[in-house]
Parts: structure tokens; sequence; C-alpha cells
């Protein structure tokens, strides 16, 4: 039996895909003058914008992050918390711990998230300047459980990407699938999820 339900943030509680994308693509476009594909930076979902960069093999990481936050500002009207999560989490919470662990850093976090007022559902939430180490790591999870003092046997963790997969999987904690947040991709998970209000079927 469940203690501790966990989540990711993006594509999980609140639907950033578009903006991640397009404000990615701008930044990529205006640094190298060269026009990226939505589908060619789907990669990037999941992981903290650093790893992403990163992967793009541009040197100025710290510099391209921050441009992309800048950009990311553009879109910031096409986020929203998805359907059936708040919901969800006033239904969770009178019965189970609830935290978040996402690879967004504190600061991204007060940005693109606070002002939505989920972090009162929230007891233990960890971002990406918690933990050397971020998903598909293990760590980050790990760190959540060593707070929430919670055993892997008593934890769900819900996210949207393989990364989150793997990150439950390291930790031999179950997996939900948030299809709502990823309708490209079929995830290996314990339960896959096809809105919030279908946790109900395993809880």
């Amino acid at each position: 039996m469940y203690k501790h339900i966990v989540f990711d943030v993006d594509g999980t509680l609140i639907n950033t895909e578009y903006a991640v994308l397009h404000s990615l693509q701008d930044t990529l476009k205006e640094l190298q003058n060269k026009n990226y594909e939505i589908s060619e930076l789907e990669f990037a979902l999941g992981i903290t914008g650093e790893a992403a960069i990163k992967q793009l093999e541009i040197a100025n990481i710290t510099e391209t992050v921050d441009l992309w936050n800048k950009n990311l500002n553009s879109y910031k009207n096409s986020v929203c918390v998805f359907a059936g999560i708040k919901e969800l989490l006033t239904k969770l919470s009178p019965e189970y711990k609830l935290g978040i662990v996402t690879s967004k850093t504190k600061a991204e976090f007060d940005e693109e998230v606070t002002h939505f007022g989920l972090n009162k559902y929230f007891g233990v939430i960890i971002c990406a300047d918690d933990t050397e180490m971020h998903k598909p790591n293990p760590e980050p999870l790990l760190k959540y459980m060593e707070l929430a003092n919670a055993k892997p046997s008593e934890t769900l963790y819900i996210g949207d990407s393989v990364y989150d997969m793997q990150c439950a999987k390291s930790c031999n904690v179950d997996f939900a699938f948030a299809k709502w947040g990823n309708k490209r991709q079929n995830i290996e998970a314990k339960y896959t999820l096809l809105n919030p209000l279908d946790l109900f079927i395993y809880t």
C-alpha cells in the first residue's frame, strides 16, 4: 500500500511542452542561426536545461540556459495546470504524503510553478539544486525518500518521460506513466494513466 505519491512537474502537473520546446527552438535559432524541427528537440523534455544544452554540444551552457529561460517568458501564457490535477491533489492530500521530484531548479520552480498554487499540497519538493546528479539518475528520488522517511515499497512516482521511469526503476519504486502529458510515447510502467483521475483505479 502506498503512503507516498511523488510527482514530476513538466508534462505531469503542468503542461509546458509547447513553451519549453518552442523557446529552445528560438534560442538555438538566435545562437546558431539554425532551424531545428520541434521533433529534434523532444529529448530535452524531462531533464535539466543544462543537460539538454550539453547534449546539443553547445559550449556556453550557462549563457544558453539563461537565454532559453528568457525566451520561455514569451510563451508563459501557453503554460497551464493539466485538467484534473487540482481535483486529484485535493482528494489525495488527506490520505497520502505528496511530494515533487523535478529537474527544474528552485528558481525555475518558483518562477514557473508556484503561482499556480500547487505548493500547498506537497510536503517535500526536490529540485535540481538539491542533488548533484539528476534524472534519470536515482539520486533525486532517493533524496525525497531520505527527507520524507519513505520506503521504496511505499512510494509511487508519477512522470511523463523515460527519464522519470528510469529514475524510479533504479530506486525500486513503482512508476506510473502520465500519458496525458506525453501522447507520443508508450513508456514501460506499473500503471499507465490516460488522465490524472485514473490514479484512483490503482490507489
